[in-house]
């Protein structure tokens, strides 16, 4: 209801005093500016509420960030430790037989058993280590490529063919799961 719709009430309720019309204008002119006053209020309270969760929520936000940051980081940490783990458990049996070979090599009078024990215990590391995904670099014979080996020298080549390929190699190179993780130094033919 309006103003002037109260004012017209008033005046037809009690069309024989003026005065009192006016009064009653004047407590209804107070009541919209109270009105106002509370609905200003209302509204002040009502924003000051939803900052307050507002900064609560981001608090926790931060918080719960703040432990997932720690929490990784301490399960970096805790994985680097152990990451070579598996590979580490898989060679202890060949530290055993490298051990026990020492062990025979003190008595032995015969190289051959000792040769053929050490062969079998290489065997032993290279199945362990292609079973990790460890691959060996087939080098010598195939063209020289600079992504994968590393020239220690050059000489000349024995026969034409042998040109701008590997000839020799001095240490062997590795792929871990199709990746180099060790160059092959080689010789060229030049």
């Amino acid at each position: 209801m309006n103003f002037n719709d109260m004012l017209k009430k008033k005046k037809t309720d009690n069309p024989e005093s003026p005065e009192v019309n006016q009064e009653g204008i004047d407590n209804n002119a107070v009541e919209p500016e109270q009105q106002a006053d509370e609905n200003a209020t209302s509204a002040e309270d009502v924003l000051k509420e939803e900052l307050a969760l507002a900064n609560d929520k981001y608090l926790r936000l931060f918080a719960e960030f703040d432990n997932f940051r720690r929490r990784t980081v301490k399960e970096r940490e805790e994985a680097r430790k152990t990451e070579g783990k598996d590979v580490i458990t898989a060679l202890l049996p060949v530290l055993d037989d490298f051990e026990r070979a020492l062990k025979a090599t003190e008595n032995a009078s015969d190289v051959a058993p000792v040769r053929e024990g050490v062969i079998l215990i290489q065997n032993k590391l290279k199945n362990a280590l292609t079973q990790k995904g460890l691959i060996p670099m087939e080098s010598i014979g195939t063209a020289f490529d600079a992504d994968i080996h590393e020239a220690i020298t050059n000489i000349p080549a024995p026969t034409d063919d042998l040109k701008g390929k590997v000839i020799d190699e001095m240490e062997k190179g590795y792929y871990l799961n199709d990746k180099v993780i060790r160059f092959a130094k080689v010789i060229v033919g030049a």
